[in-house]
């Protein structure tokens, strides 16, 4: 056990704490910049085991922020949750690493969340987070909300029976907005968030529940900006994910993001879940600070980058050209949106 000395010399983990850290399974959903730096102190915290779902590849782009990975990483274009599980094996071959190259469907979680002890959020689509706090909530398992972009980052512990759920705080605390592509990103605010999911998660996997944080936290390095939000009673009888009746809407397939390939043309099509109207000023203002080219009128927007051109309509539909693959479109069209 010295190797996690220092861990257990501090006494809210101590040798009962590493003990059952070291029984934990922990599901880990994106392995972009959170993803990487959670998963690298999960793994040197000494839990059991590990998996890690991504359906995304290594980027030159991605270097900046995602400390996990290599110039080799990228030049190989290896999928993140390969070259993850590669590099942390050499970090501590004594924790079960599975890696899991595939979008993160309700389909592919749920048999996964299954078998976890705690859920991480490291994804980069709002969508892939309303299915994890829906199979968080049927299945009791505990999972930490974290987000960043720009300066910005905010982190929310979710426990099942206790806490709201994040379907109960849609209505009251602004959790979407900018996207990496659109608002860009510095690695501290990277650092930052994920150093709030992390301090959550050892609370949670030491079984100190009374210790994890009944809120959320804001902060904004740029600004010199934190604040915290009391969020216990925006518990709501009346959430279909964790109210009295739930029925968890965003496992539903009607509840989510709607693809086709159009006939004849290399075009998908991508239809957001629910009605939605578009601030076209604003989200061209934020593309082109982003690098995109941008061009329109008062009906729709034509968005040139990444080598495809979106073509986005005020009801959050779009078209993206140059591609008949469903994933590669519904995965720019989240980059562009959130």
């Amino acid at each position: 056990m010295e190797r996690y000395s220092r861990q257990m010399l501090f006494p809210p983990v101590g040798q009962a704490g590493q003990d059952k850290i070291g029984t934990k399974h922990v599901l880990i959903i994106g392995a972009g910049a959170l993803g990487s730096a959670l998963s690298e102190m999960l793994v040197r915290s000494g839990i059991k085991s590990l998996t890690i779902v991504d359906r995304d590849y290594v980027e030159y782009s991605n270097l900046q922020r995602q400390q996990l990975y290599t110039e080799q990483d990228a030049l190989e274009h290896l999928p993140k949750a390969e070259a993850a599980k590669r590099r942390l094996e050499r970090v501590n071959s004594g924790v079960l690493i599975e890696a899991i190259v595939t979008d993160a469907t309700a389909e592919v979680m749920e048999p996964l969340v299954l078998g976890a002890d705690l859920i991480l959020d490291a994804t980069d689509n709002f969508e892939t987070r309303m299915i994890m706090n829906d199979l968080s909530q049927k299945h009791r398992t505990p999972w930490v909300y974290g987000a960043c972009v720009g300066s910005t980052g905010m982190c929310l512990a979710i426990l099942p029976g206790k806490t709201p759920c994040l379907n109960c705080l849609l209505k009251s605390v602004p959790l979407q907005g900018l996207t990496c592509d659109t608002g860009g990103i510095i690695s501290p605010a990277v650092q930052m968030a994920a150093a709030h999911q992390m301090s959550e998660t050892l609370k949670i996997l030491v079984e100190d529940y009374e210790a994890v944080r009944e809120g959320l936290v804001f902060f904004d390095l740029w600004k010199n900006d934190y604040q915290s939000f009391k969020t216990g009673k925006m518990k709501r009888d009346s959430c279909l994910s964790c109210g009295t009746d739930p029925q968890y809407p965003f496992l539903e397939r009607d509840n989510v993001t709607k693809t086709a390939v159009l006939c004849g043309r290399d075009t998908v099509q991508v239809r957001p879940p629910r009605k939605m109207r578009l601030d076209f000023d604003t989200l061209s203002r934020q593309l082109i600070e982003g690098g995109y080219r941008v061009d329109g009128n008062a009906f729709l927007l034509s968005v040139q980058g990444d080598g495809k051109r979106m073509v986005l309509f005020q009801d959050g539909r779009a078209l993206i050209h140059e591609t008949r693959d469903v994933h590669e479109a519904k995965s720019l069209y989240h980059r562009i949106l959130g």
